[in-house]
């Protein structure tokens, strides 16, 4: 592997920007089915994702994760990679099909063993290692006896994580239990747009309490490790502002809110489901929550991460984004304010532990200029307005300790395949080589001078 940093012509400049506190935590972050490949080696058994990706039709360009990054085997220089990078911290999931190939019971020590070369290589770059348990590639076998809808998955979660923080233990700054409990649940199990691509709301809703129940039992385990990383969550949270000032608009944003957001934050910070939420489900859909489960959902947590990239436009109307709005390749709307707006809005009706935006990014069509670089301005002026948006938030007595981009570099963008580039670095598919992106120049130049 290859990779090219060269300076492009002219300078990429990050002069101007805000001072953050000091110990401000500044990183980059992946997911272990994006980059990974290797899908058939060392014992890994299939995952949901592999399934689905097999599933024709569910891709957009037909792909899947076999090869994806190779990062399996081009770790060191991956590493390598973000330490020029200049970051401080670096976020990675483990996949739970490579350390226990039957989702219960034998554990594989490959498996570990690949990630505890991955944390001892971090920790010799002098970057911290923020570790994800579970960025959504259940194995296929657990899937088959009812995945996330089967409680007792929950419990096997737990086991598993117990397995992961025993080899890795408090080398790890960070574990978080779960990566956007939105996605896993109603994107993946209601709207079917994720595997196992299910079109259920019943039995999304769940999964989502399922969730809720394996975070707690995870965290409980963990505890009694006596280990001194940060123990949290990952959401992904999309602000929902009404389209008009009238009732019925202000309504309908609240409710998208509470469906998207509440459900989420609520058993976590409050112990207990948004009632507004709870009551527009109707009986025969609602979760089976037995007593203790809000309890265990509900246990301090060291953080909770915060993935945004955009917000929610909600009419009872067909009513169009304002005009000269821009979009990034995914369609979402560039929204810098919504990432202040919410975090605010978040301090004001939770009592928050450390925040931390665990992703924030945006894909665009990039391609590799004639003076082989690749000029992603999009990016470059997308991270610079949400990086000031965070300031923006610190500076309003938020407890915000940290950020991530998404991606390190481009990968399998799950159902969209390698169509979207999300990454500060380019991969070439075929050749694996990596270049550094003007987004990555402009991020090393601003961690120069914080």
């Amino acid at each position: 592997m290859t990779v090219k940093s060269a300076e492009p012509i002219q300078k990429i400049s990050a002069e101007g920007m805000p001072q953050f506190p000091k110990g401000f935590v500044w990183g980059t972050a992946t997911s272990s089915f994006q980059i990974e490949g290797a899908a058939f080696e060392d014992g890994r058994s299939p995952s949901i994702w592999d399934t689905f990706c097999a599933t024709d039709g569910k891709i957009i360009d037909g792909t899947n994760g076999d090869v994806a990054c190779d990062h399996y085997h081009l770790w060191e220089q991956d590493l390598d990679l973000i330490k020029s990078l200049g970051v401080q911290a670096y976020r990675f999931s483990i996949a739970w099909p490579r350390i226990i190939p039957t989702g219960k019971g034998e554990v594989n020590q490959k498996g570990l063993d690949f990630y505890e070369r991955i944390v001892d290589g971090l920790i010799e770059r002098g970057i911290e290692p923020h570790v994800t348990l579970y960025h959504w590639d259940l194995p296929q076998c657990l899937q088959d006896i009812g995945g996330w809808e089967n409680r007792d998955v929950a419990y096997y979660f737990a086991d598993y994580c117990a397995v992961v923080a025993d080899r890795l233990g408090s080398r790890v700054k960070s574990y978080a239990t779960f990566n956007e409990p939105w996605c896993v649940s109603i994107l993946s199990n209601e709207l079917g747009h994720h595997a196992p691509g299910k079109f259920d709301r019943k039995a999304a809703l769940a999964v989502a309490h399922h969730l809720h129940l394996a975070h707690g039992l995870a965290l409980q385990r963990l505890r009694a490790m006596n280990l001194t990383s940060q123990l949290g969550i990952v959401l992904n949270l999309t602000p929902a502002y009404p389209a008009t000032e009238s009732e019925a608009d202000k309504a309908e944003a609240w409710l998208a809110d509470g469906k998207g957001n509440r459900w989420f934050l609520d058993p976590i910070l409050k112990g207990s489901y948004p009632q507004d939420v709870w009551d527009h489900y109707s009986e025969d859909v609602r979760p089976t929550v037995l007593p203790g489960d809000l309890e265990l959902a509900s246990q301090p947590i060291d953080f909770m991460g915060i993935n945004y990239y955009t917000r929610s436009f909600v009419s009872t109307e067909d009513k169009k984004l304002p005009e000269n709005t821009e979009y990034t390749d995914m369609g979402w709307e560039v929204y810098p304010s919504g990432l202040s707006d919410l975090l605010i809005r978040l301090n004001g009706d939770y009592n928050l532990p450390d925040l931390y935006i665990t992703e924030n990014g945006a894909a665009y069509p990039d391609v590799v200029a004639e003076d082989g670089h690749v000029h992603d301005e999009g990016r470059v002026n997308y991270l610079r307005e949400h990086f000031k948006a965070a300031h923006q938030t610190i500076e309003a007595g938020v407890p915000l300790k940290g950020y991530f981009v998404w991606s390190l570099m481009d990968n399998f963008e799950w159902a969209f395949g390698y169509s979207k580039r999300f990454g500060v670095v380019y991969v070439d598919y075929e050749s694996q080589k990596r270049i550094l992106k003007d987004s990555a120049l402009w991020y090393q130049d601003f961690l120069k001078q914080q």
